[in-house]
C-alpha cells in the first residue's frame, strides 16, 4: 500500500541552518544583510531613545531636567548614533546587501568573506561607542569639531571616535564589494543600460564610501594624534588650525549626506515604477543624475564653513556649486512625478512612503537653497533651521524611503505578506508625525532660536511643545511597522514570488529566495522596467 508524501518545502537562505553559529559565520549576502537590520534597528531605537529625551527636556524654556552638561551629552550621542550607525549604512548594508547580487542575476557578492568581516567591523566600532556613552558619554556633537575633542576633559570621545573608525573600514568594505560586484557579476545580457536604478544609486553611493571614507578616517586620526602625542594639528594653543578639520571633515560628511540619501532615491524609483506600471520616464537621466550627484557631492562641502571665516571668493564659489548639486535632485523629482502621470497606480503601502519621501525630500532640498545663500545662511547658520532642513531631507526622505523599500520586499525577505491596512496608517502617522515635529524647528530657527540649547526665552516654547508633541506621534508611527512586521512573520499570507507583479530578476525567484539565489543560470532579454516582459502567472519563478 503506498503511501504519498507531503510536499517538501524548497530550501531557501532561511531554513538552511538555523543555529546561531551558522548566522555568525555564514557568508550568504541575504543572511548579512539581516544580520545588519537587526544591528541598525538596535542603534535607531538607542538614537530615538536619546531624541525623546532631548524632546522631554526641550518642552520647558527653563532646562530644569537636566543639567547643562548632560543635556550637551544628549543631543551629541543621538547624532553620533543616529548618523554613523543607522544613516550611513541603513540601506546599502541591508536592502543593498540583500538585493544587489539578486537584481543583477549573481549568486553572492564579489567578496562574501570581506562582507561577513564588515559586519563584524561595524559590529565593533558599535560596541566602541556604546561603551563610550555608558562610560559617560561624549558632549562635542556629531561633528567632533575642534578644538572640543582635543581638548575634552575625558577620553571618551576618543572611544566614540575609535568606534566611527573602525565602522568605517566596514563601510569602505561594503563599497568596494559592491563596485566590484556591479561590474563583474551581472547576468548575461545584464547590460549598464538595463541595470535596476537601484543598482545605479547604490553604485554611485558605493564609489562615495570608497573615496570619501578614508578622509574621514584620517581625521579622526589627526584628532587623537593631537590628543595624545600634543602634536599641533587642529588645536591653536599648539599652532594648529581648527578650520583645517572643519575642511577635512566635511569633504567626507557632505559626501555622506548623499551616502545617505542616494540609496533612499534608488528605492524610490523601484517603488514608483512598479505601482504606476511604467518604465521610469528618462531612465537614462534619473540614473546618470545618481552619477552626477556622486560627483558634485565632493565639490560642496565649504557651504557649512561660511561663517567659518573663508575666503569670500571661495564662498561665492561653493555657493554657486551648492545650487548646481540640486539640478539632478530635481530631475529625479520631476521624472519620477512624470513616471506617475497617467500610470496604473495601485495605492499599496510602499506607494505611501514613497509619495512621502518625495514630498519631505522636495522640501528638504529646497530648505538647503536658503542655506547655500550666503545672506540667508549668514542668519540662520547653527539655528533650528538647520536642524529642520538636516531632518527633513535625513529621517524625512531617507527613513521613509527605507521604509518604503523595506515593505517592498518583505515578501521576498520573509516570504511572507504584512496587513496592508496597517502599512498604510503608519506611513500616513509618521508622515503627519514628522511634519509636525520638525516643520514648527524652521520657525524656530529663523526666529533666532539657537540649536544645542536647552533653555530658550518664553515665546518659542509653543513651537517646542508642538514639536514634542509631534515627535510623540513620530514615535509610534515607528513602532507600528516593527510590531506588525515581527507578526507577519508567523502569521502573515504566504507570498508567490512577484506579489506586486515587478520586473526585477529579484522577483523571478522564489520568495524567499534559495541560498545560492537562482536554481537557473537568469538570461536577461528585456529592458528595464519592461512590464510586458512580466510572468502573466505571478506564482512562476522560472530562475527558482
Amino acid at each position: 500500500m503506498s503511501t504519498a508524501t507531503a510536499p517538501q518545502p524548497q530550501s531557501n537562505y532561511l531554513n538552511e541552518e538555523s543555529s546561531l553559529r551558522s548566522w555568525l559565520l555564514t557568508t550568504d549576502h541575504k543572511r548579512i544583510a539581516i544580520l545588519y537590520t537587526l544591528s541598525i534597528t538596535f542603534f535607531f531605537l538607542l538614537g530615538g531613545i536619546f531624541a525623546l529625551l532631548i524632546r522631554i527636556e526641550l518642552l520647558s524654556p527653563n532646562g530644569m531636567w537636566v543639567s547643562d552638561e548632560t543635556y550637551n551629552k544628549l543631543f551629541s550621542m543621538h547624532g553620533i548614533i543616529m548618523v554613523w550607525f543607522f544613516l550611513v549604512p541603513s540601506i546599502p548594508t541591508t536592502l543593498g546587501n540583500f538585493l544587489i547580487p539578486l537584481m543583477i542575476g549573481a549568486k553572492d557578492v564579489a567578496f562574501p568573506k570581506l562582507n561577513l568581516l564588515s559586519w563584524y567591523l561595524f559590529m565593533a566600532g558599535g560596541i566602541f561607542t556604546v561603551y563610550a556613552i555608558i562610560a559617560g558619554g561624549v558632549d562635542t556633537g556629531w561633528t567632533f569639531y575642534t578644538p572640543l575633542s582635543t581638548g575634552y576633559v575625558n577620553g571618551h570621545v576618543i572611544t566614540a571616535a575609535t568606534g566611527i573608525f573602525i565602522a568605517g573600514f566596514g563601510t569602505i568594505l561594503t563599497g568596494l564589494n559592491f563596485i566590484v560586484t556591479i561590474h563583474r557579476m551581472r547576468a548575461p545580457g545584464m547590460t549598464w543600460s538595463r541595470l535596476p536604478l537601484f543598482i545605479w544609486s547604490n553604485y554611485a553611493t558605493s564609489i562615495i564610501l570608497v573615496l570619501a571614507t578614508p578622509v574621514l578616517a584620517i581625521t579622526l586620526l589627526l584628532v587623537a594624534v593631537e590628543r595624545f602625542a600634543h602634536v599641533g594639528i587642529f588645536d591653536p594653543a599648539l599652532g594648529g588650525d581648527p578650520v583645517l578639520f572643519q575642511h577635512l571633515f566635511w569633504f567626507y560628511s557632505h559626501p555622506a549626506v548623499y551616502i545617505m540619501i542616494l540609496p533612499g532615491m534608488g528605492v524610490v524609483s523601484e517603488l514608483i515604477s512598479a505601482f504606476s506600471k511604467k518604465r521610469v520616464f528618462g531612465y537614462g537621466y534619473v540614473a546618470a543624475s545618481s552619477i552626477a550627484i556622486a560627483v558634485f557631492g565632493f565639490l560642496v562641502w565649504a557651504h557649512h564653513m561660511f561663517v567659518a571665516g573663508i575666503s569670500v571668493y571661495a564662498a561665492m564659489v561653493f555657493s554657486l556649486l551648492s545650487y548646481m548639486v540640486s539640478v539632478p535632485s530635481a530631475i529625479k523629482v520631476f521624472n519620477w512625478t512624470a513616471t506617475l502621470y497617467k500610470g496604473a497606480i495601485a495605492y499599496k503601502t510602499p506607494l505611501f512612503y514613497a509619495i512621502g519621501f518625495i514630498g519631505l525630500f522636495t522640501w528638504g532640498g529646497m530648505t538647503g537653497l536658503f542655506l547655500a545663500s550666503l545672506g540667508m545662511d549668514v542668519h540662520v547658520h547653527d539655528t533650528y533651521f538647520v536642524i529642520a532642513h538636516f531632518h527633513y531631507i535625513m529621517v524625512g526622505g531617507m527613513v521613509m524611503a527605507y521604509l518604503g523599500g523595506l515593505h517592498y520586499w518583505w515578501p521576498k525577505i520573509s516570504g511572507r505578506m504584512y496587513p496592508e491596512a496597517w502599512g498604510r496608517i503608519a506611513a500616513l502617522i509618521i508622515f503627519v508625525g514628522f511634519n509636525l515635529t520638525f516643520f514648527p524647528q524652521f520657525i524656530l530657527g529663523y526666529l533666532g532660536m539657537p540649536r544645542r540649547y536647552h533653555t530658550y526665552p518664553p515665546q518659542f516654547q509653543f513651537w517646542h511643545v508642538l514639536s514634542s508633541a509631534g515627535a510623540s506621534i513620530l514615535g509610534i508611527g515607528y513602532l507600528l511597522p516593527l510590531c506588525y512586521l515581527l507578526w507577519s512573520i508567523k502569521h502573515g499570507e504566504v507570498a508567490g514570488p512577484n506579489p506586486w507583479g515587478s520586473t526585477g530578476l529579484e522577483w523571478r525567484t522564489s520568495s524567499p529566495p534559495p541560498t545560492h539565489n537562482f536554481n537557473k543560470l537568469p538570461v536577461v532579454t528585456w529592458e528595464a522596467y519592461d512590464y510586458s516582459s512580466v510572468p502573466k502567472n505571478r506564482e512562476e519563478a522560472p530562475y527558482a
